[in-house]
């Protein structure tokens, strides 16, 4: 079995600059999804892994990246339940040599009105899936994410009804943009970006991408979903970036880019599906997106 050192990478720069060198080095190659590049500047890491949304650890911005470090990664699996034909437990090590690293260059949009841009490591969510072989009668992916109460301070809250659970359409979990990754900006994840092992789906907001998933669940029924049973009239269970569906509570028409929009800059206009509309759109094909939010 492959340990996490021999995944590692000794060069010191990435495709979109240089690493921070602040945490383990992980190897990756250039996408091959080029479509989904966003051709825009990369945010700074320093920004990146201090301006987090990580209930477990606090509900202010700032609080995952004081707080996570007690979040502990190793040893760590990821259980596959459900409705496959290979269910089982898969350690970290065999995740990281399913499939090679790749690195990607993806917008991440959040409910609140924030957006950054981000090089992740990973592969294509769909890798994992087809090894795992689902049913016919699998219709939806759930992901299970770490409530450890000794090591996330904030898990019993009652914010959410804990673990933070997610979910997708099962051919939402197979398009090669839904990436499983594994680091960012070359290296391993930081804790309060969802260390060891996340999801990210870069045309939804940013809540439907768990972090630190340790179950993934195939179901024939649609799963709830935290943030949905938490406020379902805020959050649906779709939750794709749509600048013409606002949340109740303030519009989703424009963004502010974190680390380069000043507090009087002028916002940007949010893209439909988060500038992936030609990729990901015909996935809804014929759904009213506005009742399907």
């Amino acid at each position: 079995m492959a340990s996490w050192a021999s995944r590692q990478a000794l060069a010191e720069s990435s495709a979109w600059g240089d690493r921070p060198g602040k945490l383990a080095p992980l190897a990756s190659k250039p996408s091959t999804v080029a479509a989904a590049l966003a051709m825009e500047k990369v945010t700074a890491y320093k920004d990146a892994t201090s301006y987090n949304n990580y209930y477990e650890f606090g509900t202010d911005k700032a609080d995952p990246g004081v707080n996570a470090h007690t979040l502990k990664t190793s040893p760590w699996s990821v259980e596959i339940e459900g409705l496959v034909k290979k269910p089982g437990k898969l350690a970290l090590e065999d995740l990281l040599k399913l499939s090679p690293m790749e690195e990607r260059i993806y917008r991440l949009r959040c409910v609140e009105g924030w957006s950054m841009v981000i090089p992740w490591v990973g592969y294509s969510l769909a890798e994992l899936i087809k090894k795992v072989e689902p049913l016919g009668n699998a219709k939806y992916v759930e992901f299970v994410t770490l409530a450890d109460p000794k090591t996330m301070p904030f898990v019993g809250s009652r914010i959410l009804d804990w673990p933070y659970t997610e979910g997708l359409r099962l051919d939402e979990a197979m398009h090669p943009l839904t990436l499983l990754s594994f680091g960012m900006y070359g290296e391993v994840l930081p804790n309060q970006s969802g260390a060891p092992v996340r999801l990210v789906v870069p045309w939804k907001y940013g809540f439907k991408s768990g972090k630190s998933i340790v179950k993934i669940r195939f179901t024939e029924k649609q799963p709830g979903t935290a943030w949905n049973k938490a406020a379902a009239n805020e959050y649906g269970f779709y939750s794709n970036v749509n600048p013409n569906v606002d949340h109740p509570r303030w519009s989703q028409a424009t963004e502010r880019r974190i680390g380069e929009d000043g507090l009087f800059a002028k916002k940007r206009k949010t893209l439909m599906f988060n500038g992936y509309e030609a990729q990901v759109g015909q996935l809804y094909a014929g759904m009213d997106l506005k009742k399907f939010y």
